[in-house]
């Protein structure tokens, strides 16, 4: 078995991606909430690396040692974090601790993170050359156990650099419709593993969701995802709508059965394994809706 199938295989069809604030929740309230997403049969669980939070190789360290049986995800571990060879010999470290429980999503977060470095933000050049760093570490120094490697992937480049030089993407934020349009480009061998918004609600408690976010990405001058929804053919009007078009689209909504449809149909796209993320306001909420969620959603 190839990595990427035993990755898959590991995986499963659900897995649950929680948000981070800065070095928040506690140590404690996560290894307690992540057991408890395990426990409830969620095959994995991710969440990422943001401004102000936890460093995540020694983040994922103690999550890993406290939860043994659960497959983890960086989404993501950011580039202006550390040096390519450090992100490798990290990814290495925790493999050989904590073999075939770690896929390593790496991206290249977004211009403001650069800008804070001076650094100018060209992210397919940024990332061919952190994965060629990563490469050479990797040949000087193998990994006694592999361990599996994505992408933030949204656009063709970059989801073509993830068919390439990586295992597969993990593409965020982005409507189902762009699940079967990522794997047109990847192929049918990659893993494609995209997080997708759910809300136990109507379509309005979701329209107001995509407000939010939509005010908060040009709060940061985040343009990459609002790119993604246009290349799908979502116009300015749908998206300051939002359209009901762009609503169902982008988050699934309803209650659990309809919801557990909805993941199927991802499924059904293309995704080997589907993120979830309840448009929740705090992490206790996000944890208590994917729990209620469970018994419909987990396969």
């Amino acid at each position: 078995m190839t990595l990427i199938e035993d990755t898959r295989a590991r995986l499963g069809a659900v897995g649950a991606w929680l948000p981070s604030a800065p070095l928040q929740p506690p140590p404690d309230v996560e290894r307690a909430a992540t057991r408890r997403l395990a426990d409830a049969g969620y095959r994995s669980v991710w969440s990422g690396e943001g401004p102000g939070s936890r460093e995540v190789f020694a983040h994922f360290g103690d999550l890993l040692a406290a939860v043994p049986d659960v497959v983890l995800g960086t989404g993501i571990a950011n580039v202006w974090a550390r040096r390519g060879v450090t992100a490798y010999k990290g990814g290495a470290t925790l493999a050989r601790a904590h073999p075939g429980r770690l896929v390593l999503g790496v991206g290249v977060g977004h211009a403001f993170q650069a800008a804070k470095l001076g650094e100018d933000y060209r992210p397919i050049d940024r990332m061919r050359a952190y994965l060629s760093e990563m490469d050479t570490a990797a040949d000087e120094s193998p990994s006694p156990v592999a361990f599996t490697r994505v992408l933030a992937a949204v656009g063709p480049r970059m989801l073509e650099l993830a068919r390439d030089h990586a295992d597969g993407a993990h593409p965020f934020a982005q409507p189902v419709s762009h699940t079967p349009y990522a794997r047109g480009i990847l192929g049918p061998d990659m893993l494609l593993i995209p997080q997708q918004t759910v809300l136990l609600g109507s379509r309005e408690d979701a329209r107001e969701s995509v407000r939010r976010r939509i005010a908060q990405l040009r709060e940061y001058a985040v343009t990459a995802y609002l790119a993604g929804w246009k290349r799908l053919g979502y116009t300015d009007a749908d998206i300051a709508g939002p359209s009901d078009e762009f609503v169902d689209d982008l988050v699934l909504w309803g209650d659990a059965p309809t919801i557990a449809k909805r993941v199927g149909e991802v499924l059904d796209a293309g995704a080997d394994h589907v993120l979830l993320t309840p448009s929740a306001t705090t992490f206790e909420s996000t944890v208590d809706e994917l729990l209620e969620l469970a018994p419909a959603v987990v396969r």
